[in-house]
């Protein structure tokens, strides 16, 4: 059954559920080791595969034992940033390239010969 707007609320849990029973017998595991693995009582999977209501730690620990924790990622993706936050995670940009710089040699006065570093103190 695809799971639609339409549904009620226990029709998706039933299906859910029916889907989680289907996945651990096509993993060849039985309640009890699926419950202790995911660290959950058998009675908790019992309800989850019968579609009753149970709290959302224990569902996610038994996807996470069954290897299907990845699919809540496209249950709910991640909100995209908006567009003020993608400016200021780029910082600002470069208006135009420095160079390369080349290393500064003492500066001299081309008239006396003296040099900046050259001063002597005095007596």
């Amino acid at each position: 059954m695809k799971i639609e707007e339409r549904l009620t609320d226990e029709a998706v849990l039933a299906e859910l559920g029916e889907r989680l029973r289907r996945t651990r017998l096509e993993q060849n595991r039985t309640q009890s080791e699926l419950a202790g693995e995911a660290g959950v009582e058998r009675k908790a999977l019992q309800r989850i595969e019968s579609g009753q209501s149970v709290t959302l730690v224990s569902l996610i620990r038994v996807l996470r034992a069954l290897g299907l924790l990845e699919v809540l990622d496209g249950l709910l993706p991640e909100a995209a940033p908006s567009p003020v936050e993608l400016l200021a995670l780029q910082g600002r940009r470069r208006r135009r390239a420095s160079g390369r710089r080349a290393t500064r040699s003492p500066r001299q006065d081309p008239a006396s010969g003296w040099r900046w570093g050259d001063e002597r103190p005095s007596p």
